[in-house]
């Protein structure tokens, strides 16, 4: 099983931005010498909700720094992008690292996030659906051209493309037709745990079964349409993972920072708005629109979707998400909510002592993300 780990470059205990990246690099940096296989990095914008505008720009600094961890995104937000100064990134990435790229691709959801970068959120689905095309092929083939929206004349992409992208090529989506969308382009799936989908004022058990299952049922389904004969890509999977000697302080820590990561998710996306289920491509969206009280109630249990305990019992819990999943690989998100740095240091050695290397010997689905590697720049 690969296992890496994943950051949220989450900035909630509002530090100086210095001081937060600064510390936010230092724990990765030690998850990659301590072992973990890959790191996994979001976008975001414009808040201490992440701060992290450009994950390929970190990934680059890591590539340099560890030469052979490999270098995800959970996930780019494509609407936000134009296709060939991304796809030019992600092929430049891959020649400072020797193609250790793992790309996770999204739609986004954050209102605000959209009107700041002057996207207009109704062309999401259609921006993202040809984004994602128009990249896929020119890994494979060393041009971008062709597009609906983009229009882009045929162009040669340099440095060239060293590798196609299937394989290593993932989306997080939450509705059944971002996934078939996802399926078609020949994207595997990213199931990222956040709290965000439990604790509302539905059962987490039914949320979860609305963007979870019946997504990954529909991506499947349109996988075995769209590529007759060909294997599913198996899903990467990350979990908000908090470890200690303590089961009970586990479960504490669990309790504090996933409640400060919820209350940002939910004044992030605006969740007690009555725009959720308005804007075209976000109609199954309107299951995450809540009350105050409704999101209140959500905060206090958002622990209630994370795992939490001591060594073995986190083992235990990530077994069942392996067993659930059937991923080729698992990206654990150590640190949250603005936990403390050394808190997160804590974390990250505990885990990597008592769990890492037990979990890299579980089996897993077949890996795709290898392919033909080439030698770093």
């Amino acid at each position: 099983m690969h296992v890496g780990i994943a950051s949220g470059f989450a900035n909630h205990s509002k530090l100086d931005d210095r001081q937060f990246i600064r510390e936010e690099l230092t724990q990765l940096e030690l998850a990659a010498e301590l072992g973990f296989e890959s790191i996994w990095i979001t976008e975001h914008h414009f808040s201490d909700y992440s701060i992290s505008p450009n994950p390929l720009m970190y990934l680059a600094y890591l590539a340099g720094r560890h030469p052979r961890v490999r270098l995800g995104t959970q996930v780019i937000v494509v609407p936000w992008h134009d296709p060939v100064r991304l796809c030019e990134e992600i092929v430049l990435l891959d020649h400072v690292s020797g193609g250790r790229a793992l790309i996770g691709f999204g739609r986004g959801l954050s209102r605000v996030e959209y009107a700041g970068m002057r996207i207009d959120q109704g062309q999401a689905r259609e921006r993202f659906d040809e984004t994602v095309a128009m990249i896929m092929r020119a890994m494979e083939t060393g041009v971008i051209e062709g597009g609906e929206l983009f229009k882009q004349p045929r162009r040669e992409i340099r440095p060239r493309p060293i590798r196609p992208l299937k394989g290593r090529a993932f989306c997080a989506a939450g509705s059944p037709g971002s996934m078939v969308s996802a399926a078609r382009l020949g994207l595997g799936r990213l199931y990222l745990g956040q709290p965000m989908v439990a604790g509302h004022a539905q059962s987490s058990a039914t949320l979860g079964r609305v963007v979870g299952d019946e997504a990954s049922d529909a991506w499947l389904k349109a996988w075995h349409e769209s590529h007759p004969g060909e294997e599913p890509v198996a899903p990467f999977v990350s979990n908000l993972v908090f470890v200690d000697e303590s089961a009970d302080r586990a479960r504490e820590l669990a309790r504090t920072y996933t409640a400060k990561v919820f209350a940002a998710a939910v004044k992030n996306y605006e969740m007690t708005s009555e725009h959720h289920g308005t804007i075209k491509g976000y109609e199954s969206y309107s299951a995450l629109r809540m009350t105050p009280e409704q999101a209140q109630v959500a905060i206090e249990n958002a622990h209630k979707s994370s795992i939490a305990g001591d060594p073995q019992e986190v083992l235990e819990q990530l077994e069942e998400v392996k067993r659930r999943r059937q991923p080729q690989g698992m990206f654990p998100h150590l640190y949250t909510g603005g936990m403390p740095h050394e808190e997160c240091v804590r974390s990250i050695r505990l885990f990597a002592s008592q769990c890492l290397n037990e979990m890299k010997s579980w089996s897993g689905a077949p890996a795709t993300i290898d392919g033909a590697m080439a030698r770093a720049a």
